[in-house]
């Protein structure tokens, strides 16, 4: 609740941010070395660095909080327990790049996510933290929720903008890049509920500050949403570099009672599949999970255990993304179709050499 965030220090960054030219406000962002949550890693002040200096017309902002990766769901829990950093993030991220509207798209399946936003929304607007000349400024921030229809493609953020703007939600040839040719038309930045919600705290406490957790090229904290049969499972929020062992061990108990490590999906079950012995040795940001052959993704860590067919954990996959296609090209609107075919048939014990 509002009282609640502000016991703990809520909207002050805002306040500071509005006396910081826009200049500043993204040179402090770069400096903190965050990079996108949603899954890309890409460093958030350089993306805001693109929207051109010169453009005539609006800019957008616009909110990534479509969370439909498999074994991800740190972005719910941030908006069901802060949502307000959330808010305070996209307002201090709109007055960095210029924009007088910002849009939350907002998973369909989120119901009660949905309503704790309305509620936290217009909390704000009474105090005046989103609406016309916020804190006296003299900048306009208005904030709009839009709930989509629950299409996992519209996580991709040039499909996320077609369904924005009432079209089917399939992604969009780049270039143009959303920087510059986005929502309506317009330059428009797209950013993860976890990575906006990081924001106010860089603003208040600096970019050194936060550039100076986790690694050098992996700085910040990340939240590990862990599903699967460990003691303890949950969203966790630890430095980036943490270890796989310090998670599973320090964070979530262990392994469950009987159960013995087989392989893990590390960043979502999009990401590629590490075996135990990967797993133990593996650090838990951007470079090493690349160097070890996987992704550190959205953060979604599935823990899997010796008593999991990996055929049967691959048909599931398969039968989600066969559904959740969009159809817009060939490969994967046939592919997946015969991926799972195939899968169906090596579970029924039909399977052939060819297959």
């Amino acid at each position: 609740e509002l009282e609640g965030y502000f016991a703990c220090g809520g909207y002050r960054a805002l306040k500071k941010a509005l006396a910081m030219t826009p200049a500043a406000i993204i040179d402090e962002v770069k400096l903190s070395g965050l990079r996108g949550r949603g899954g890309a890693g890409f460093p958030a002040g350089l993306k805001w660095s693109f929207i051109p200096k010169d453009a005539p017309g609006p800019r957008y902002l616009v909110c990534n909080a479509d969370e439909g990766e498999p074994g991800t769901f740190k972005d719910r829990e941030l908006i069901l327990k802060n949502p307000h950093a959330l808010i305070e993030g996209m307002a201090i991220a709109a007055y960095a790049i210029g924009a007088a509207s910002g849009y939350i798209y907002i998973r369909g399946e989120f119901a009660a996510e949905t309503e704790t936003l309305e509620r936290a929304i217009a909390g704000a607007r009474a105090k005046g933290f989103v609406g016309r000349n916020i804190l006296g400024s003299g900048f306009d921030f208005e904030l709009h929720l839009h709930r989509g229809a629950g299409a996992y493609i519209c996580g991709e953020e040039t499909a996320l903008l077609e369904s924005l703007e009432g079209f089917k939600g399939q992604p969009r040839l780049k270039p143009p890049f959303p920087a510059v040719k986005g929502l309506f038309a317009s330059p428009t930045v797209i950013n993860n509920v976890e990575t906006l919600a990081c924001v106010p705290s860089i603003i208040e406490k600096g970019g050194a500050w936060y550039s100076a957790i986790g690694t050098p090229k992996s700085a910040g904290t990340k939240l590990f949403c862990v599903s699967g049969p460990v003691n303890k499972p949950g969203v966790y929020e630890l430095p980036l570099g943490v270890t796989f062992k310090e998670l599973l061990e320090g964070s979530c108990g262990g392994m469950a009672a009987g159960k013995k490590l087989k392989a893990v999906l590390p960043g979502g079950s999009s990401t590629p599949v590490l075996t135990a012995e990967e797993a133990w040795a593996v650090k838990l940001d951007y470079e090493a999970l690349a160097a070890a052959g996987s992704m550190l993704g959205s953060g979604g860590v599935r823990v899997i255990d010796e008593s999991q067919c990996m055929v049967k954990l691959l048909q599931v996959l398969a039968r989600f993304y066969h559904h959740e296609s969009c159809g817009q090209c060939t490969p994967c609107r046939e592919g997946t179709g015969w991926l799972e075919k195939i899968l169906n048939r090596l579970e029924d014990g039909r399977g052939t050499l060819k297959d």
